[in-house]
């Protein structure tokens, strides 16, 4: 009979502890909703893109040979400065397309590229943006 009451009693402390776990367990409340953005008042500015005009070559006029010296015209080194300046001032995301579009302006720029063919690229890498009046 001993025997029977240490399981009775052993089954009855496992028994009220599941209970307790069961029962005294509440239920965690979901937490509260994130708070809307505000809507802004000023709307977002539409940038315009502008084509560019391809240079027409004549078939008659020869082809002017590079000088292997591989430096950047003035008027892209401009191009590049102010589109590092306009970044500057510009909204996200906006500003990093800028920035990379002046790093890929100046890698190129060093590497001697024509600036119509520069353009275009940049063009690209805007995104949308208008480019500088030192890059036209």
């Amino acid at each position: 009979m001993k025997r029977t009451s240490y399981l009775t009693a052993t089954f009855g402390v496992v028994l009220s502890a599941l209970s307790l776990s069961v029962v005294g367990c509440k239920k965690d409340e979901p937490p509260p909703p994130l708070p809307s953005a505000a809507p802004s008042a000023e709307p977002a500015p539409v940038l315009a893109i502008e084509p560019i005009a391809e240079p027409v070559v004549d078939a008659a006029a020869p082809v002017k040979q590079g000088t292997g010296t591989a430096r950047p015209a003035a008027s892209l080194s401009a191009c590049c400065a102010a589109l590092m300046q306009n970044a500057a001032s510009a909204p996200e995301p906006t500003a990093t397309y800028m920035k990379q579009a002046a790093a890929t302006c100046s890698s190129l720029a060093e590497q001697g590229k024509d600036k119509a063919s520069i353009i275009g690229i940049l063009q690209a890498a805007l995104r949308g943006a208008g480019l500088p009046a030192a890059c036209r």
